[in-house]
């Protein structure tokens, strides 16, 4: 006789009582919940885009929205704990107007095959000197706003608290945000997903302090149109994936109710 072996994994156990996708906020608070008892799942596309793409399948969601309370509907997002890629949490040019035309002057270079002058660089946590062409050109300060300061004290550009916030609320105005362990690599990699949040609010001071200590850099992109005008090639401010939740005025740990 042969015997049929009928055992299950956690995953498949789990995929047969979740068949849609959630309901309500309640109800993806309790899928989110049974997919961390599952414990490690493989992923459902290899590379970078593997984490989303699997608990959007163990959610049973399309894309990345999900029931919030009060029947709004949130971004949902997800990360490796431990990751060292970084992700773009504000899109800002500097302050005033004339900024980013006065960096491309004192600091730009020419790119072929044009010619046109270009700054792309990242700079350095506050106190450090960022080099441009080899030499020490810029430095971040941090006050009661964040500015770009040359090394003979000038102050060329700036961010206000408003300005941030106004950038930082129109990107996330609400957003659950899962965390995940993994191991393994390529299409043998898999995640335990044991953390999530629901996250909303600017925390001007959080992000000061994030800039402080580097997890949070400013990258400079700056080109140059055919008549010589600035273009902005998407300056901002971007953090460690895995600390987007740091950010957040408002963080409430949904494994803890």
């Amino acid at each position: 006789m042969f015997m049929i072996d009928s055992s299950e994994t956690s995953e498949e156990k789990a995929r047969k009582r979740i068949r849609s996708p959630p309901k309500d906020f309640n109800e993806l608070i309790k899928r989110l919940e049974e997919i961390k008892k599952m414990g490690y799942v493989k992923t459902h596309r290899p590379g970078p885009t593997g984490i989303g793409k699997t608990l959007e399948d163990l959610l049973e969601i399309k894309e990345n929205n999900v029931p919030g309370p009060d029947a709004t509907m949130l971004e949902l997002k997800s990360a490796r704990k431990g990751s060292r890629k970084r992700i773009t949490l504000i899109t800002k040019a500097p302050l005033p107007r004339a900024a980013n035309s006065l960096l491309l002057k004192k600091f730009g270079y020419p790119v072929q095959p044009y010619g046109r002058k270009a700054l792309h660089v990242t700079l350095k946590k506050p106190l450090l000197w960022t080099t441009i062409k080899g030499e020490c050109a810029l430095k971040v300060n941090i006050n009661d706003r964040i500015e770009l300061v040359s090394v003979d004290g000038e102050i060329l550009g700036f961010w206000t608290k408003e300005v941030l916030e106004e950038a930082f609320k129109k990107k996330f105005p609400h957003l659950v945000f899962v965390k995940a362990d993994c191991r393994g690599k390529g299409v043998n990699e898999e995640f335990w997903f044991n953390e999530a949040w629901l996250l909303s609010g600017f925390n001007f001071e959080r992000i000061k302090e994030l800039i402080q200590k580097g997890i949070i850099l400013i990258d400079i992109r700056i080109g140059q149109y055919p008549n010589g005008r600035p273009h902005d090639h998407g300056t901002g401010f971007r953090i460690f994936e895995d600390k987007l939740d740091m950010c957040f005025k408002k963080r409430k740990n949904l494994f803890k109710q």
